[in-house]
């Protein structure tokens, strides 16, 4: 009976039915996301990041576990095939920084993309397959929510490429790039500007150089209303000349107090929407309604299905023991 409460080993944070959780995998994960964070944290601070990183990782395993007792382990195939998605903007030494930057090896990045993989997998069998939305389900959301449908005003479906010369302690772009002043911005969106000209994907050179918050959706801004678009003439003007798919030159971006240029942006426009109520028989309005609808009901049965694995596996954390004691 002692021996079923013998104390971990020192290298080990958490168990998951009886698999270790080491506490260098949690340390690797708890640096690469204070990475960019310019001021240290304190002791406290260090611990609440480290148990809610920890906290993922029990929920990751358990989601592995699963996937493996239903044969659904990602397969080095797979693996492999996203390695070489994820790779193609890339040049071979520019993906090698990448790994630096977040300190992990080819071996550890593979490892993570399969543990994404397989639970990609595992939902999409789970979850995703058994969400169906119905007809009936559409008709009686847009009834009850047809005012939502109905446009006061003409809006704008844009997409953005900024860059800004001012000081950041960060950056959001994939290739962790930031103009260093003005004239550097000038002369990165401009470059940004050339590469589109010759064919380059907008969003692909969004996700690697923006330097807004948008970076991360390929510059996706959603839809943006007229009078809202309006408050920026010169960006109005631009973009109210376009066709959906085109994209402006460069324009810049001013503090609308004091009117200093800040940055320099490049917008596409993705699509133009007229005032007025959308019918039920748009195709737009029912694949909206429908995609809400499914990510709803989805979100929920995934919440529910967290739980229910969490409640079937014995866990253990050691790490939340130490910090108790």
């Amino acid at each position: 009976m002692a021996g079923c409460h013998r104390p971990p080993a020192p290298d080990v944070v958490a168990t998951v039915n009886g698999k270790d959780i080491l506490r260098a995998d949690l340390e690797r994960y708890y640096k690469a996301s204070i990475a960019d964070n310019p001021q240290q944290p304190s002791a406290d601070q260090e611990n609440i990041v480290r148990l809610n990183i920890l906290k993922q990782m029990i929920e990751d395993e358990i989601l592995q576990q699963r996937a493996a007792k239903l044969n659904l382990a990602a397969s080095d195939e797979d693996v492999n095939a996203k390695l070489t998605e994820i790779k193609a903007p890339y040049t071979q030494e520019e993906f090698n920084k990448q790994l630096q930057q977040r300190n992990m090896t080819i071996d550890d990045f593979k490892r993570d993309l399969r543990r994404s993989l397989t639970t990609t997998k595992l939902l999409n069998k789970e979850i995703e397959s058994k969400v169906n939305i119905t007809d009936a389900e559409i008709n009686s959301y847009f009834t009850a929510h047809k005012a939502d449908y109905n446009l006061i005003e003409p809006r704008y479906g844009l997409a953005r490429i900024m860059v800004t010369g001012a000081p950041s302690p960060q950056t959001s772009n994939l290739q962790n790039n930031k103009a260093s002043g003005d004239a550097d911005a000038k002369k990165k969106i401009q470059t940004l500007r050339n590469r589109l000209e010759s064919g380059e994907d907008f969003s692909t050179l969004a996700m690697q150089f923006s330097e807004d918050n948008t970076a991360a959706n390929g510059g996706d801004m959603g839809f943006v209303l007229e009078s809202q678009l309006r408050t920026d003439p010169e960006a109005y003007n631009a973009i109210s000349k376009l066709k959906p798919g085109q994209y402006t030159d460069v324009l810049s971006i001013a503090d609308p107090s004091s009117r200093r240029i800040m940055g320099y942006a490049i917008y596409k426009l993705i699509s133009r929407e007229p005032a007025g109520q959308r019918d039920l028989n748009d195709p737009r309005v029912q694949q909206s309604i429908r995609q809400g609808l499914r990510d709803g009901h989805a979100q929920l049965l995934k919440n529910a299905y967290f739980e229910k694995l969490h409640d079937e596996a014995k866990v253990h954390n050691y790490l939340a023991d130490e910090i108790l004691k």
